[in-house]
């Protein structure tokens, strides 16, 4: 019995020492590979060298096609705020001339109303006297509308006897009332005129202001295309050259006048 168990013995140790030296030296070989190829975990295609050349290019091609497209938007801009400048003078010329015939009508007002303290002639109070009154107002609203001093509103008005246009009152009379008539259509002209060229400054303000902004932008996007810039001097635009691309000086306020009360 003993003598079985230790031949046993003999012969199944050998065999276990052959195995687990097998196993080792796999192991070992496993090992080794692993080490002298750790990047075959690496993905196959390395990424390209980046070409400095290549790269400046481009971003030459950036800049040059950003500084293009800075200057027609800023020509653009200078057009609309040269175009913008002219509506404003033509709004100032309208309020000059709105005032001028604004003027006009009050010195007529007045004078009417300074006739208005002498009595009015006495006529005969007859039919044909009233129908000649009512010629001579029909005359008088057709001549001042086809003037523009009367609306086709206010015209109506006079034709119907209405708001206080009676026929029967003397020609002196229907004369002064027109007279105001006039002179406060006119000062509402005036002011509307007013209105509109301030409407016009503001609107000529903000484009010369864009186009002075776009104008500086085309300059420094133009500027970082030179090559080699002066050491020492920042890139920016002289003010000389923004005028004319700016339309100039902004336009001046124009002299405000307050009318005179009338009446």
């Amino acid at each position: 019995m003993m003598q079985t168990v230790l031949y046993q013995f003999l012969i199944e140790v050998p065999q276990a020492a052959a195995i687990w030296s097998a196993l080792l030296l796999l192991a070992l070989a496993v090992l080794a590979v692993l080490v002298a190829r750790p990047e075959r975990d690496a993905p196959s295609d390395a990424e390209p060298v980046p070409d400095p050349a290549a790269e400046e290019a481009a971003r030459l091609a950036d800049l040059r096609r950003y500084a293009d497209e800075v200057a027609v938007a800023a020509a653009g801009a200078a057009q609309t705020a040269r175009r913008r400048r002219e509506q404003w003078l033509r709004a100032h010329d309208e309020v000059d001339g709105a005032w001028r015939a604004y003027d006009e009508a009050e010195s007529a007002a007045r004078r009417l109303a300074g006739a208005a303290v002498l009595p009015a002639p006495r006529t005969p109070r007859t039919p044909t006297e009233y129908a000649a009154r009512e010629r001579w107002l029909r005359h008088a609203a057709m001549a001042a509308h086809w003037r523009g001093d009367l609306s086709a509103r206010q015209l109506a008005d006079v034709l119907a006897h209405r708001n206080g246009w009676d026929p029967r009152r003397h020609p002196a009379e229907q004369e002064i009332v027109l007279a105001r008539v006039v002179r406060d259509g006119r000062l509402a002209g005036y002011r509307a005129a007013t209105e509109r060229e301030q409407r016009a400054w503001g609107d000529a303000e903000l484009a010369a202001e864009a186009a002075r902004a776009l104008a500086v932008e085309a300059y420094a996007a133009a500027a970082a295309l030179r090559p080699g810039p002066v050491p020492g001097r920042r890139a920016e635009a002289p003010t000389q050259t923004l005028a004319p691309v700016a339309t100039g000086a902004a336009p001046a306020r124009p002299a405000r006048w307050r009318p005179a009360r009338v009446g």
